[in-house]
């Protein structure tokens, strides 16, 4: 096998907006070394997450598959121990696959019980770990209430935190996601009111930094001595939007961009839209205080996770890692903050469905597209095909549904691209759909985008939902109600029903291995069917029932 890259940088960042970087337009948040990484690859600028929950769109990145094909629908949903992952794909080929960051996901336990495998052998440690093998696995909530904290395994962080000095049973809590009050007390990052503060640690030991340390020591360890795929998973700027000194006072409400929202949203709205607008994290983002103290701090978390791009970029560089690693920079999905009245994601209007996207090819094959802007319709799905066409492996196109991205890279655009992307979210579990009386396996949205409509249906018996993303491209008009865009929702179910078909449970076996088999035939292992006498069948396929007979036993 001839190897065309050696290694992967796969660079997630969590809840960062497609539309928070320099290079994608924003006006006031610089971001020079994403920037500079963009300058060296190219940027997709219609890029989707299969989902907008963490849990669900990180099994789609590290599957390669859409959500309703793994079944991680949702938030610690477990990861079937049957499914296949970059991990497994990538072995086969002589490449490790490694995490630095975070994967939220679930190892299925009943399913490791029920296979019997030990959690502590090779294969239960991948099976629960997405895959991966793991350098530092860290999911960056250790939230803590009267019930105990909300994830229950070791913080390798809390523990670098506690060597460094820092005091208390959670100084994720009390240090890097709080700031300190007037009084000296804990001023936590929960509260929102409070993103205006400087968290109290020191710069270089929150999040951000450390895990941009631990890749760093990553690639200087004997680990990352064969080819690699490394997932740096980096757990900002997710909330707690807190951020520390200086990064808490670079921008201020001058530097918000004005709000996508309009009155027409709140108007007979979608059922499930309305919800999700009045529930708690809706009703708060739609107050101007909420996101003139909150953007601020979510900028800075966002300023400072570029400079620590660069720090990476530089010591790529320095030890000419970028002559053989392809780096891939992008997120699980965005985050509304205010627009559409609705803060955190969950649902599909673009600033929370639509994902960053920049693909850095070291190949020479790439450098007529280098700095290059691609508007093609692409999946999260695509980047597991990517990784395995770009380090010169087969890609098992029975088991992975995206498609890999190398031909854009080399400035080839195929001529049977998709016409159409899917995203799905299971809401299930949340208490919009017990507000709405919607059964769990009802509880749940598809989302169509094509290159002009966004469709987005609800199972449960609600009517859709439709967006002309030409003639109004913030989404602020439903057009799904009434029958004046009858043949549009038709032409967008048509694609959802064409996607609904695909062959997506049959990964046991492949395409060529079906198309050899119908070749074969069974007549060699001496099946014989639809033969009345010898003249019907070849005479070799009667080879072994030729012969006088035995006598029978006594």
């Amino acid at each position: 096998m001839t190897r065309q890259v050696r290694n992967v940088l796969f660079i997630m960042f969590d809840q960062l907006r497609f539309d928070y970087l320099s290079c994608a337009g924003h006006r006031h948040l610089h971001t020079p070394h994403i920037d500079g990484l963009a300058a060296r690859g190219v940027r997709f600028t219609r890029a989707y997450a299969q989902s907008t929950i963490c849990g669900a769109s990180r099994m789609s990145f590290y599957t390669g598959r859409y959500v309703s094909s793994h079944g991680a629908a949702w938030n610690n949903f477990p990861l079937k121990a049957g499914e296949l992952t970059l991990g497994d794909h990538l072995r086969r080929h002589g490449v490790d696959c490694w995490l630095v960051g975070k994967t939220h996901m679930k190892a299925d336990e009943e399913g490791l019980d029920r296979l019997g495998i030990a959690r502590d052998s090779i294969i239960g440690a991948r099976l629960s770990e997405c895959g991966f093998d793991v350098h530092t696995r860290d999911d960056g909530l250790w939230a803590q209430g009267e019930d105990g904290f909300y994830d229950t395994r070791r913080s390798p962080y809390n523990e670098y935190l506690a060597r460094r000095g820092y005091a208390g049973e959670n100084p994720w809590a009390s240090n890097a996601n709080a700031g300190v009050d007037g009084d000296g007390d804990i001023a936590s990052g929960w509260l929102m009111k409070n993103a205006r503060l400087a968290a109290n640690i020191a710069e270089e030991d929150s999040e951000t930094p450390w895990l941009t340390s631990r890749a760093i020591d990553f690639l200087a360890s004997e680990e990352a001595q064969e080819p690699w795929l490394c997932h740096l998973s980096y757990i900002k700027p997710h909330w707690p939007y807190i951020v520390p000194a200086p990064y808490h006072a670079m921008y201020g409400p001058r530097h918000i961009q004005p709000v996508a929202r309009h009155g027409d949203e709140r108007v007979d709205p979608h059922p499930v839209y309305a919800q999700f607008m009045e529930g708690a994290i809706g009703r708060a983002f739609r107050r101007d205080e909420v996101r003139e103290t909150v953007i601020p701090a979510y900028m800075g978390l966002v300023r400072q996770c570029d400079d620590q791009i660069g720090r990476l970029l530089a010591h790529l560089e320095r030890t000419g890692r970028l002559d053989d690693t392809m780096i891939v920079l992008t997120s699980d999905h965005g985050d509304y903050l205010g627009d559409h009245w609705l803060g955190e994601k969950d649902l599909f209007h673009d600033p929370s469905v639509r994902i960053p996207l920049i693909v850095y090819d070291p190949r020479p094959q790439a450098d007529a597209t280098r700095g290059s802007v691609c508007d093609a319709l692409v999946e999260a799905i695509d980047l597991a095909p990517t990784f395995l066409d770009a380090l010169g492996a087969e890609v098992p196109g029975h088991v992975l549904e995206g498609r890999s991205l190398v031909p854009f890279l080399h400035g080839r655009r195929p001529d049977d691209w998709r016409s159409f992307v899917i995203s799905e979210y299971d809401y299930s579990a949340t208490p919009m759909a017990g507000r709405l009386g919607v059964k769990p396996r009802d509880a749940r949205l598809f989302m169509v985008v094509s290159d002009r409509f966004k469709l987005i249906h609800a199972e449960g018996g609600f009517r859709p939902m439709l967006f002309d993303l030409v003639d109004d491209p913030q989404e602020f008009h439903d057009l799904g109600a009434g029958n004046a865009h009858g043949d549009v929702i038709e032409a967008m179910y048509r694609h959802l029903f064409a996607w609904a078909r695909r062959m997506s449970q049959r990964t046991t076996i492949s395409d060529e291995a079906i198309l050899a088999m119908r070749a074969r035939g069974s007549g060699g292992k001496g099946i014989v069917l639809g033969a009345f006498d010898e003249s019907d069948v070849e005479p070799a396929l009667l080879a072994k029932y030729r012969g006088k007979a035995p006598p029978r036993a006594r």
